[in-house]
């Protein structure tokens, strides 16, 4: 081992840091050095796979799925522990690991401690600058290569985890080094009296190539991440028809873009935003899940840095900042670099919702990591055989694909996740959500949505459910809210008048939240009065097969004798007030909810046959999910 120059820093250190220190030369041998191996580096999603530490000349190895207790054991003798990068990832994830750890209260964190004396940078570089070196047998292994180390392994190859141990062990031998070696340059020095401590000599104790017998781990059986199967089989998630998008910041740049059916995905690269809009709306997709922040930060009012809310907002959404707690890598929504990507995906999202196409926002890289799946970073190979294990079929597995259709796969993947309720939606009410998969299903109220011409019994039917137990709104008592607001009065014109001017202003997706707001607490909803795609898109984006769409008609003559019956007018005035209302804005698209519908019901004048046929169809329904 070659040591670099050393300049020191003999500036004075702070009380407690001194007698941290002070304390690991008066019990070296009880100074544990310790280092994790994790199947990635989020340690809310990701697991240990390795723990291995040299205490009192001694090394020790944990490997997931064996015992911990001579590990745990160990910690417990400890006074200290000295890890590089153990505060920020190593001490989060054992307790995450293992709750009832006791980890010494004394822990010198090396990466803190080296900068503190001008050395930055991860271990190895560091190691690589002080000429440190206990990697002759592993050179090439980093961090990265030992998650896909673990991976071999758990196809069988023993060799690898052999590989993962010896890289394991170099890290804690070097350890003591740096130490050793920050020491030094800060000008520390131990009690006169005490002999001169090198923690090299118990970082890198003699038996560290001694490698414990693996016979048994060989032999363990590890949990694994559930398949497609095991997960949807028998739901109407399996047979679900979504589009993956992973979008690009500009058109010059192919898009991947994925048609899931069922468990099996069609790739390919889509440039211009006319393409893959094109190619969206001719697979009939049921969901679209794009890989792109869908929404700006909540004061934000564009995605450019000129914008006066840039300061006082920033770049980044809650949904951002949650996954960086969790210890997942995101970009923030409007860093330079994502700005034309998020411009484009929300002009995206908003043309297909126009059309009443559901759209979510999914992030690929944590869907795979919640699926443990190897990022595209491990290589294409990697990730294709992460989405075949877990049960998709296709032409990509003996195709050569860009990792942007690889990616669009997951995001695809995505969608199938929230259709059956096992995923979670990282938002707020001003922010619309980020969606992740989780592998533990949660309660959804089931949601039914009507809709249907004037006077075709939308709200007889809605008032029927409601007898049934479900928790009624509709789109006018917001509306209302606003008129009342306004000093307005509560007639047919107005409301109208207030509906056409929130969807042409963009704002129907906040008339549908605030719709559902109502009734936000109850198990069964029905949602009367829904006149846009839009609406349509909302309902099925957040409750997925939860939400069922019933579309109400009836003859126009019927239609319009009912609604007669509900004025005293004359008949001829009547008949004009029905012509004037069917031709008003807020009807106009009303004819396009027909083809969105689950069931569309026709009310003949027989009130308790309609609500009969939707008896029959709501117990189907309910059978199915």
């Amino acid at each position: 081992m070659v040591r670099s120059n050393k300049k020191s820093s003999k500036a004075k250190l702070p009380k407690p840091l001194r007698e941290k220190l002070a304390f690991c030369h008066e019990h070296p041998e009880r100074v544990m050095f310790l280092d994790i191996e994790t199947t990635g580096l989020s340690h809310y999603y990701d697991e240990i796979t390795v723990v291995g530490w040299a205490l009192n000349q001694k090394s020790g190895t944990y490997i997931k799925g064996g015992d911990p207790k001579p590990m745990l054991a160990a910690i417990e003798r400890a006074v200290a522990i000295v890890t590089f990068n153990g505060i920020r990832f190593d001490a989060k994830f054992l307790v995450q690991e293992f709750p009832k750890i006791r980890i010494p209260e004394t822990h010198i964190d090396l990466m803190y401690l080296c900068r503190r004396v001008g050395l930055k940078g991860g271990q190895k570089a560091i190691e690589q600058e002080l000429g440190v070196n206990f990697r002759d047998d592993i050179e090439g292994v980093d961090g990265f290569a030992a998650v896909l180390l673990w991976h071999r392994y758990l196809r069988g190859e023993l060799d690898a985890l052999r590989t993962l141990l010896t890289y394991n062990r170099a890290d804690i031998a070097a350890m003591g080094a740096l130490f050793d070696d920050a020491l030094s340059r800060l000008g520390f020095e131990a009690d006169l009296l005490s002999e001169p401590i090198n923690f090299v000599d118990w970082s890198a104790p003699s038996d560290r190539l001694v490698l414990p017998d693996l016979t048994k781990a060989s032999k363990r059986k590890l949990a694994r991440a559930p398949t497609f199967r095991e997960l949807f089989s028998g739901s109407k998630a399996e047979f679900a028809r979504v589009v993956g998008i992973d979008l690009t910041g500009s058109e010059k740049r192919p898009s991947g873009w994925c048609n899931l059916i069922g468990r099996h995905a069609e790739t390919k690269v889509l440039s211009s935003d006319e393409h893959i809009i094109a190619e969206t709306i001719a697979a009939k997709p049921e969901l679209i899940s794009i890989d792109s922040p869908l929404c700006l930060p909540t004061g934000r009012l564009t995605v450019f840095d000129d914008d006066p809310g840039r300061d006082q907002y920033g770049i980044m959404r809650v949904c951002e900042r949650e996954l960086k707690r969790r210890g997942v890598n995101v970009y923030p929504s409007l860093l330079p670099s994502m700005q034309k990507l998020t411009a484009r995906g929300i002009k995206l999202a908003d043309e297909f919702r126009r059309q009443g196409f559901p759209v979510i926002e999914s992030y690929p890289g944590a869907a795979q990591d919640i699926m443990r799946i190897p990022r595209k970073g491990a290589g294409e190979e990697w990730l294709k055989l992460g989405l075949s294990e877990f049960g998709i079929s296709g032409d990509y597995t003996i195709q050569r694909v860009t990792h942007d259709e690889l990616d669009a796969i997951t995001s695809a993947i995505v969608g199938t996740f929230h259709f059956a309720g096992l995923s979670e939606a990282l938002g707020t009410e001003t922010e619309a959500p980020l969606i992740i998969p989780r592998l533990q299903r949660e309660a959804t109220p089931l949601v039914i949505g009507v809709s249907g011409p004037i006077a075709a019994g939308k709200t007889t039917l809605a008032k029927g459910l409601e007898e049934l137990g479900f928790a009624y709104t509709r789109f006018s008592r917001v509306i209302d809210d606003l008129l009342l607001e306004q000093g307005l009065p509560l007639d047919r014109k107005h409301r109208q008048q207030m509906g056409a001017e929130i969807n042409r202003t963009g704002r129907q997706r906040e008339l549908a939240e605030r719709t559902i707001a109502r009734v936000a607490a109850a198990e069964r909803i029905v949602v009367d009065g829904l006149r846009f795609p839009e609406d349509y898109a909302f309902l099925k984006e957040q409750f997925g097969y939860c939400f069922l769409h019933i579309f109400v008609d009836a003859e126009k003559e019927s239609r319009r004798s009912r609604y007669s019956q509900r004025d005293e007018e004359s008949p001829h005035v009547c008949r004009s007030a029905f012509e004037e209302a069917s031709a008003s804005a807020v009807e106009q698209k009303v004819s396009d909810m027909r083809p969105l519908a689950d069931h569309t019901i026709f009310n003949n004048g027989r009130e308790q046959e309609m609500l009969l046929n939707v008896d029959r169809v709501l117990k189907a329904w309910e059978a199915e999910i």
